[in-house]
């Protein structure tokens, strides 16, 4: 996954050596456990494996410090409610001289990010995580969770068209835009909010023997509208894949009709963003556009 090292202008330095004294200083009893990079297309936090049975991430940015945080707070209370794994969160770490922000250590998953050639049946994957989404949208949604998504599409509208105008060179424009406009003559939704995890994407799914796993990065999550965990169909899945997991989710078509339209802005917007600094995550945003293309 070829990139400059780092991915935002405001980016903080993070190395192992940091890490290490992050370690060292807040939790002496993984002190002297082995320090190491672990590749990843994520954008948000820098993850490092500490040891065989732990791993580190840390904040990239400040506008994100907070993400983490949100994840220790409600990640036990939504892990009862889950079949499939999900991260689970064993200390918060504290800033340190060289390092501004919150950070946590967590169990170790085994498993690797979503990949089609890891994946046994495409079907079985889609019919495991839209069992997953319905299981997380069943989860009671206390007063005091957090809220997720995205401002309605309208209000999207102008950044979804520069963004797609300006991945013209490696994206079919004119038949995005199409189906941007298709998008936005969905009615805004209305009803009742839901727990969503709000940013199923490859990255955040591993697999493990040829089967969906696990579920990760829930810096996003917290309750909103459903129509925000459907952006798989486009996101994750090729053609039968997207009709498996639409037949095991029953989704209506206004709510599939808006998340293509939640899957077109997510993957417009992070084309230009990440085409230099992260190349691979680009590409997957690009595969994103195709598929809603060609659906």
């Amino acid at each position: 996954m070829p990139r400059r090292h780092k991915l935002h202008d405001d980016e903080v330095d993070i190395d192992a050596d940091l890490v290490e004294r992050l370690i060292a200083s807040q939790f002496p009893r993984l002190a002297g456990m082995s320090i190491r990079p672990v590749p990843s297309m994520g954008t948000v936090n820098a993850i490092y494996r500490v040891g065989g049975e732990h791993y580190a991430r840390l904040p990239r940015t400040p506008r994100w410090a907070a993400d983490l945080e949100r994840e220790c707070q409600w990640l036990p209370y939504l892990a009862p409610h889950l079949t499939l794994r999900i991260p689970e969160p064993l200390a918060m770490g504290e800033p340190l001289d060289g390092y501004a922000f919150r950070w946590a250590v967590y169990r170790w998953i085994d498993g690797a990010p979503y990949d089609d050639r890891l994946i046994a049946d495409e079907r079985d994957a889609a019919r495991t995580l839209s069992e997953f989404v319905r299981e997380l949208r069943s989860v009671p949604p206390l007063p005091d969770a957090p809220r997720a998504g995205r401002r309605p599409l309208r209000e999207l509208d102008a950044m979804t068209r520069d963004a797609l105008e300006s991945a013209r060179d490696v994206i079919d424009c004119a038949a995005a835009l199409t189906a941007w406009d298709r998008a936005l003559e969905t009615p805004a939704w209305s009803g009742e909010p839901v727990w969503i995890h709000a940013d199923l994407l490859m990255p955040n799914l591993l697999v493990n023997a040829g089967r969906l796993a696990a579920v990760i990065d829930f810096g996003s999550a917290g309750i909103g509208d459903p129509a925000h965990d459907v952006i798989p169909a486009w996101s994750v899945f090729g053609s039968a894949g997207r009709d498996a997991f639409r037949r095991t989710l029953d989704v209506d078509d206004g709510t599939w009709s808006r998340a293509r339209g939640i899957a077109l802005h997510q993957a417009a917007i992070a084309i230009p963003y990440y085409v230099e600094t992260n190349s691979g995550f680009a590409a997957l945003a690009k595969r994103t556009v195709e598929q809603v293309v060609s659906d």
